[in-house]
């Protein structure tokens, strides 16, 4: 097991398993029971140092063991459980849940139209700090923190051997880490400056670009470099409803990234479709996208420009859209960075009122964790309200059924995703 990768000090208490333990500084064992994956390092005491990935015995207050977690040395969430019965064991509970995760996304996908998705939603389908996603015969694998990088990836628990097993139904052909990596800044994590060979972790790359189906439709992705893979499979839902609104509208896609919206607008009868996004690779590949799926390109604008500029130059050259989806990247990467995020939304979401025509729609998305639904909302109302005009809220919706969130974990409902009409205050 990982915890056999460093020697422990001679002086480091360790539980009847022989594991290093971990004791609890106040009872939370109702917590841990009812399924709550995450201990902070302010809620534990532990004796000397251990690494990152060290499998651990968690204790409670009076010493009785709670159950095996893992270690990690440097985040603010220190320990991830992993079960609440002492006599699992590690390697073969990850084997048989990455088999059961992957059996409730085939209860519903039909591979047929969509073979590019979520297949482990970290937490909520227990496996904390692990995030795996599936593009064609490709998977995806992205680890929250260097603990659960080390953890996963320990010789001891045959990782890549267990996602190829178990993914033999999909034909799999490689597992590659993406995100390889400390965060920079805040950002998200890039695999810039590692090799192919450093990111395979098993099988061999079909290609630089690798395409998926998704409803019916035809998406390129980048699954070494591009972010997120070049598809968000956490929106696929959402864009199936703009599909449904488009009709007739001219539309607008903000951070668009790679068209995804904007080609399911397409698909959807929208009149015309402009997408923004200030990535030039990214414009590119929305314009391979309307290609591969057969859409003239004289009707779907792709442009490369800073989202706020361009909504700047649109309020005063007085162009407007029938259906604005605004969809930016996480404005709050940290608690820290919130008020700067709620500032941010509040503007970025007065600037899209003022370019949604008269009773027009107005789809804006969230995907940063820590700005609450209720908060995000309020950016929204408020936001649009200092542009002289009012949301009148239809929906709201969060990611697909493949990144299901546990109740026992409502931090993991991260996206969301507001559907309303905006009109001119009477």
């Amino acid at each position: 097991m990982p915890a056999a990768a460093a020697a422990p000090s001679p002086r480091r208490p360790r539980g009847p398993s022989g594991l290093p333990r971990v004791r609890l500084r106040k009872n939370l064992a109702k917590s841990i029971h009812a399924g709550h994956p995450w201990l902070f390092r302010d809620a534990v005491d532990v004796a000397g140092a251990l690494p990152d990935g060290a499998v651990v015995l968690l204790a409670n207050t009076d010493g009785r063991a709670l159950g095996r977690g893992f270690w990690s040395a440097t985040t603010p969430i220190a320990v991830r459980m992993l079960t609440t019965d002492a006599a699992d064991v590690v390697p073969a509970l990850v084997r048989t849940r990455l088999s059961e995760a992957l059996a409730r996304r085939l209860a519903f996908i039909d591979r047929a139209r969509t073979n590019a998705f979520r297949w482990v939603n970290g937490e909520a389908d227990r496996l904390p700090g692990l995030h795996l996603d599936v593009y064609a015969s490709v998977a995806s694998v992205r680890f929250d923190g260097p603990g659960a990088r080390a953890f996963y990836l320990h010789p001891s628990m045959e990782l890549a051997g267990a996602v190829m097993a178990a993914g033999a139904p999909l034909g799999l052909t490689a597992l590659l880490e993406r995100h390889r990596g400390a965060r920079a800044n805040g950002g998200t994590p890039s695999n810039a400056g590692a090799s192919p060979n450093e990111l395979i972790l098993a099988g061999a790359l079909p290609g630089d670009e690798v395409e998926v189906l998704e409803n019916g439709l035809r998406f390129g992705v980048d699954v070494l470099h591009g972010q997120k893979g070049g598809l968000f499979l956490d929106q696929r839902d959402n864009r199936a409803r703009v599909e449904t609104m488009a009709k007739g509208l001219r539309v607008l896609n903000l951070f668009g990234y790679t068209g995804g919206f904007s080609v399911y607008a397409a698909r959807g009868g929208a009149r015309a479709t402009t997408t923004v996004d200030v990535a030039a690779g990214a414009i590119a590949a929305a314009a391979r996208n309307f290609a591969r799926n057969g859409f003239a390109p004289d009707a779907h604008a792709c442009v490369t420009a800073d989202v706020f500029a361009f909504l700047r130059d649109a309020v005063q050259q007085k162009r407007t859209w029938d259906l604005v989806i605004s969809d930016p990247p996480s404005f709050a990467p940290s608690r820290r960075a919130l008020p700067a995020a709620i500032a941010a939304y509040e503007r970025l979401h007065g600037l899209c009122a003022q370019v949604v025509a008269p009773d027009g729609i107005f789809c804006a998305a969230s995907c940063s964790s820590h700005v609450d639904e209720a908060t995000f909302l309020n950016t929204v109302t408020e936001g649009v309200a200092r542009a002289g005009r009012r949301f009148a809220r239809r929906q709201v919706h969060g990611a697909g059924a493949d990144h299901p969130v546990a109740p026992f974990f409502p931090e993991g409902r991260y996206l969301k995703f507001a559907i309303g009409t905006v009109t001119l205050r009477g």
